[in-house]
């Protein structure tokens, strides 16, 4: 050791390049202190003007290679002292370790490389952010897909990666290298799906941490363009399904789920039934695998976080520093709603298999997977009643699981009927932790509603619970913040106004008084709707509209609404509804009417004929027309 400190100190480049070669022979294992002794003793000046010299920066010299490879090496060796690795001097060297892997391909200066960047990168905050700004994501995208499968590049790359995601904004990271982490997703996806090692853990956690973000638009549009080849994605399918039929932690099951998530959002939800063939696997994944498992994982997650998430907020909470320090509250939120999400792309798959033909998947498979779905839906309600009688009516985890009931009864409405109808009312008053309404539960919860109000029990239990005015409130607010209905709008409006209209043609059925004070809103929405409307819009809109206008004047009177407030210019716009859609009818094949329109049709044909006599406004405005002279009464 007294020797190669000699040469180190020597005034010749010969000597201390001399040193340095004895050094690495010297420092073996962890001997720290002679790392440390070494490093002072040559200084930061000569090794990095000999790796700037192997790199060709310094001069012409025939031994170039050899300096390369010797400051890699002693390079690495001083970067095991994290004091070392987190200096200035050591972060101004990531540039042109990463100029080495750009221009070599030696595959043991390439592991030396990565290990100097993955210490240098971990050993202070700057350290990621110098490895982004210097291109490695790129560096390591081009690498990544040629290095040998299981390779201890492979292993080092991940954890570069890794850290580069995990310490630096991944919005950030995503607009500027979509197209490297879409080539990174490819290459990864194989070693993931073929590897029986510790490496297919890491490689679950890159791609987790690189698919997890939520706005990654471009990233979703590089990996879609790239769709067309299946092979990748079956890899990853592989992948996922060898994970969760195996014991792992939690923490793995959710980064799996997480992967399949976003596999659905690329490829579709069928990618869950897809045979999963690969061209180097030992043995073909049954096309129904993935989906049982994916489905049977989520649902054991789902029940563990609803219990975790309870005790959290209603019995920790009792001890106020139990519930403040609980960092894990957030992350236990975003898995319960990302394991729903994927509970509701399976809803959504199922229901569909079911009305498809030639399918692969047996309908005992399909029948068995609503059922655990059933089971996981009635645990949502008793997390839901929990929070009921716990005064919690706000929160992102409840709105989450309103909307994984909507999403469940929209496919099978009359299910559970007892549970809905104990807690309807405090459902659809449900809020999200940033909203002042409640206006997203309902709309989750509308496709069932106008499926189920077409009976009189549940419109009976609407307007005793009185949550038949949040419907009414819900299609006001929703008519006056979208009075130009974009398309993607109008399924929403049609749901609300069904259920509103299933209701008030049920009234005189169930013999329960509505105050007409609740629906006046209702005709004064919809005549400011049809002030930016004609009658060469949509009928069908038309046809909703002025059939819950007449149903409302059909328990009320004109004289009655004036005192309410009823200007001339709503019984104006109402008049001017009602007679499009009598015209309409009317008229017939111009109009090309929908089965279901001429039923809404003859709702307010026989609602004008009941209520004609107590609204002269309206009664004087159909006789005045050419088309209604049947209609004078």
């Amino acid at each position: 050791m007294d020797d190669c400190l000699k040469l180190l100190k020597g005034e010749k480049d010969e000597q201390k390049f001399a040193g340095l070669l004895l050094a690495t022979r010297l420092c073996q294992g962890n001997d720290d202190a002679s790392v440390r002794k070494i490093y002072d003793a040559v200084g930061f000046s000569f090794l990095n003007r000999l790796l700037r010299t192997g790199l060709g920066k310094g001069g012409d010299t025939e031994e170039r290679e050899d300096y390369l490879k010797l400051a890699v090496t002693v390079l690495a060796t001083f970067c095991r002292l994290p004091e070392v690795a987190s200096s200035t001097d050591m972060l101004s060297t990531v540039p042109l370790i990463l100029e080495i892997l750009r221009k070599r391909s030696d595959p043991s200066l390439i592991v030396e490389c990565y290990e100097c960047l993955l210490l240098i990168g971990s050993a202070s905050q700057d350290g990621p952010r110098m490895l982004f700004d210097s291109g490695a994501i790129t560096v390591l995208s081009s690498h990544i897909s040629i290095l040998p499968d299981g390779s201890l590049a492979v292993e080092v790359s991940m954890r570069l990666l890794l850290l580069i995601l995990n310490e630096l904004p991944l919005d950030m990271i995503i607009l500027q290298n979509s197209e490297e982490l879409a080539h990174i997703v490819v290459a990864v996806a194989r070693p993931f799906g073929l590897l029986h090692s510790a490496l297919k853990f890491d490689a679950l956690h890159l791609l987790s941490a690189i698919l997890s973000f939520h706005h990654m638009e471009p990233l979703h549009q590089s990996l879609i363009s790239r769709s067309s080849d299946s092979t990748w994605g079956n890899y990853i399918g592989v992948g996922i399904t060898a994970v969760l039929q195996n014991r792992v932690g939690s923490a793995e099951k959710i980064e799996a789920l997480i992967l399949a998530e976003s596999m659905i959002n690329i490829f579709g939800e069928s990618w869950l039934v897809s045979t999963m063939n690969l061209p180097d696997a030992a043995e073909t994944v049954p096309a129904d695998r993935c989906l049982l498992l994916v489905l049977e994982t989520s649902r054991i997650e789902i029940a563990v976080l609803l219990n975790e998430l309870a005790y959290l907020k209603y019995e920790a909470s009792k001890d106020s520093t139990v519930y403040s320090s609980s960092q894990g509250l957030f992350l236990k939120q975003r898995n319960l709603a990302m394991a729903y999400s994927l509970m509701e792309k399976i809803i959504k798959l199922i229901s569909s298999l079911f009305e498809s033909e030639g399918i692969s998947i047996s309908e005992g498979t399909l029948i068995k997977a609503m059922s655990g779905i059933s089971e996981t839906i009635s645990l949502v309600f008793d997390f839901l009643q929990d929070a009921k009688e716990h005064g919690q009516r706000k929160g992102d985890d409840l709105l989450a699981s309103v909307r994984i009931i909507g999403s469940f009864l929209a496919e099978t409405p009359f299910a559970m009927g007892e549970r809905v109808g104990e807690l309807l009312d405090f459902i659809l008053s449900v809020e999200g932790e940033a909203e002042e309404s409640s206006l997203y539960s309902i709309c989750f919860l509308l496709p069932m509603l106008c499926q189920t109000t077409t009976e009189v029990k549940v419109c009976k239990t609407l307007l005793i619970s009185g949550a038949h005015k949040l419907v009414i409130k819900f299609l006001v607010d929703f008519i006056r913040q979208n009075n130009q209905l974009d398309v993607d709008k109008i399924g929403t409006l049609f749901f609300a106004c069904e259920t509103v209209i299933n209701i008030l043609v049920k009234v005189d059925d169930i013999q329960i008084l509505v105050d007409v004070v609740d629906l006046v809103p209702l005709l004064q929405a919809f005549a400011a709707l049809s002030v930016s409307g004609n009658k060469d819009g949509d009928s069908s809109i038309i046809m909703m509209a002025s059939s819950i206008c007449i149903l409302v004047l059909g328990i009320t009177s004109e004289d009655a609404l004036t005192r309410l407030g009823i200007d001339e210019f709503v019984y104006d716009r109402v008049c001017q509804l009602i007679l499009w859609s009598l015209e309409m009818c009317r008229q017939g094949k111009p109009w090309k009417l929908l089965e279901s329109e001429l039923d809404l049709g003859k709702v307010v044909t026989e609602g004008y004929i009941c209520c004609a006599s107590r609204f002269p406004h309206i009664k004087q405005a159909v006789e005045r027309s050419v088309n209604l002279q049947h209609l004078r009464i």
